[in-house]
């Protein structure tokens, strides 16, 4: 989920940008077919991570949506401007809990902050946590002129004209992102033939684990949630998605598309929209809703979808900083 923006508050899990999830990619490496890339993407501050939070990549592979493999990523306290990451990875119904468990990888490897990426390779994986050059783009600016968020509505009273809304801003074009990337080999993954994969962060609070917020499809939980559902929907599980969210979806669908229940609910089933998971068969080229790569235009598709086709292309171009080498986001932007 592209949550650059999340409900009508536009703020962040808790009012803390550390705990908000970005976006997710998932693709396989231009360098190594044989091997599979899985970003993680958090806090637009792109300083350092949540040191009580666990950042996770939930994969399941045989299609209970139940987590088979999961990936733990744990921060250590910031210090003099430094922090590192632990990483874990767990199989099998120890990748169910919500804990960092399982086998630790990497122990205390240095996140990067500056233009030099830290690259850590472990065996089979290779990893990467820090300061990126953010790839999503969007028109900011155009989207919040498309909808009525007056009133406490949230993204529903859509304005379609015959003048276009788009400004023909990048709103992201020299932005950074906190990034978290690892390629493995795809035999790990098990998928047969696809794999669904969600992010999760989950933060301490009185010694238990709270899950704040969640990742699956891009600008799904930003554009279907409202403040007062985005805390049960980032806390809640994929598999539970189809009878919990269902209805809210074909609702929202009703007023900015005019679907009838049936065409919404025929347009969820196509796009796969629910389970929030994104999927992704490697044997098949990485384009969204296969996967997502870089140059994805994933406003443009949500909102399509969203309007039933009525609202125009942006016109916005993908960013051409990416790298076609590990951790394949590009240098950090300087600040301003």
């Amino acid at each position: 989920m592209s949550n650059h923006f999340t409900g009508l508050s536009l703020g962040p899990p808790l009012g803390d940008q550390r705990l908000d999830l970005c976006d997710l990619y998932a693709f396989l490496s231009p360098r190594d077919p044989s091997r599979t890339v899985i970003i993680l993407n958090a806090n637009p501050n792109a300083d350092p991570l949540h040191p009580d939070a666990i950042y996770r990549l939930n994969i399941d592979n045989d299609g209970d949506l139940l987590t088979d493999i999961a990936f733990s990523y744990v921060f250590s306290t910031p210090q003099d401007g430094k922090q590192t990451v632990s990483v874990f990875v767990a199989k099998g119904a120890e990748a169910r809990s919500a804990e960092a468990v399982g086998t630790k990888i990497i122990a205390d490897a240095a996140v990067s902050f500056g233009g030099v990426p830290n690259i850590v390779k472990s065996g089979a994986y290779t990893f990467f946590a820090g300061a990126r050059s953010d790839a999503f783009f969007f028109d900011y600016d155009g989207i919040k002129a498309l909808f009525d968020t007056s009133a406490g509505n949230n993204f529903t009273a859509l304005h379609v004209s015959g003048q276009s809304p788009w400004t023909g801003v990048d709103s992201n074009l020299e932005a950074n992102v906190f990034s978290s990337v690892i390629e493995l080999p795809t035999s790990e993954l098990g998928a047969s033939p696809e794999i669904r994969i969600w992010g999760r962060c989950s933060v301490r609070r009185d010694g238990k684990l709270m899950h704040v917020d969640r990742a699956g499809h891009p600008s799904v939980s930003s554009f279907f949630n409202t403040d007062e559902t985005k805390l049960e929907f980032n806390a809640s599980e994929p598999v539970n998605d189809r009878q919990r969210w269902t209805d809210q979806f074909v609702h929202l669908m009703g007023h900015t598309g005019n679907y009838t229940r049936e065409e919404a609910i025929a347009a969820i089933d196509a796009e796969r929209l629910l389970p929030d998971v994104m999927t992704f068969d490697p044997s098949k080229p990485a384009q969204y809703p296969n996967g997502r790569v870089f140059t994805d235009d994933v406003i443009n598709h949500r909102l399509a979808l969203l309007s039933k086709g009525e609202i125009p292309p942006t016109g916005l171009k993908p960013h051409t900083d990416v790298l076609t080498q590990f951790p394949y986001l590009g240098t950090p932007h300087r600040p301003s």
